[in-house]
């Protein structure tokens, strides 16, 4: 697997397929690149797609946290650099999307498009702080095997939990392959995060909009109210997925994503 270093960190990535503008695809908590296998075989005989782990995930350095957002955008600054990408497509998923409007916030001219997946502009409750703190104990106390069993349900739609054990594994499996630092980092950084509504009308690049019809983690009413302030937003709503819908129903979910990018 390729890394660069950059931000002072070694960063792992998968790199494939060709095209004039790259697409960058920022994994979430507390996954890695290895969930965007279904849109890098679907789309990479079209479009260059760049799938890197973020830092503490997959196979890239593991730093203490918190992973702030502003770091998370910093990092793919400089990865993006370390490729030598001036402008890509710009895809977050979850909290990946959380750290792509931290990237926008910073360094607009370097997103010629921008693709918010299953993802939300709100900032943490103060219950919501306290989850994730306690959360960040749980997997330092005991690991990544109980944020798996705690996450799953969640993550994923109940009949994708019934039916798609091959879905259930694949999570599974990412989840307790997460460093412990990389899922206390992402907790702790996550709820220090800011409030992103305020960007929402200052985005002036295409941006799709994707979220799982399921989706209980960023409720499909977080990305309808996304759509109707960003002027040039396209929203798409997978059936029958929930928050990983990618993974869920990866034929809607790569139609999407094709159809957006033809657009553009």
């Amino acid at each position: 697997m390729p890394t660069v270093h950059a931000n002072n960190i070694d960063i792992a990535y998968n790199d494939q397929g060709s095209g004039d503008i790259p697409i960058v695809l920022v994994h979430g908590f507390p996954l890695d690149k290895g969930m965007w296998e279904p849109q890098v075989k679907a789309l990479s005989g079209e479009f260059r797609i760049i799938t890197p782990d973020l830092r503490g995930h997959g196979e890239s350095q593991v730093t203490q946290g918190p992973y702030t957002m502003e770091l998370l955008a910093d990092d793919l600054n400089g990865f993006l650099d370390a490729l030598n990408l001036q402008q890509v497509v710009l895809g977050g998923f979850s909290m990946g999307g959380y750290a792509v409007f931290s990237f926008y916030r910073k360094y607009p001219e370097r997103v010629n498009s921008l693709m918010l997946l299953d993802t939300r502009p709100q900032p943490d409750s103060e219950d919501g702080k306290k989850g994730r703190e306690d959360m960040a104990q749980l997997a330092e106390r005991e690991g990544a095997g109980p944020i798996a069993e705690r996450l799953i349900p969640r993550l994923l739609s109940p009949n994708t939990v019934a039916n798609r054990q091959d879905v259930v594994n694949t999570v599974n499996a990412m989840i307790t392959n997460c460093p412990v630092e990389g899922i206390a980092g992402d907790l702790r950084g996550m709820a220090l995060r800011g409030d992103s509504s305020d960007l929402l009308s200052k985005i002036n690049v295409p941006t799709l909009i994707v979220v799982g019809d399921q989706d209980a983690i960023t409720p499909p009413a977080e990305s309808q109210s996304m759509a109707s302030i960003i002027s040039n937003a396209t929203l798409v709503e997978v059936s029958g997925a929930g928050h990983i819908s990618n993974l869920e129903n990866p034929d809607e979910f790569n139609q999407a994503i094709h159809d957006f990018l033809h657009h553009h």
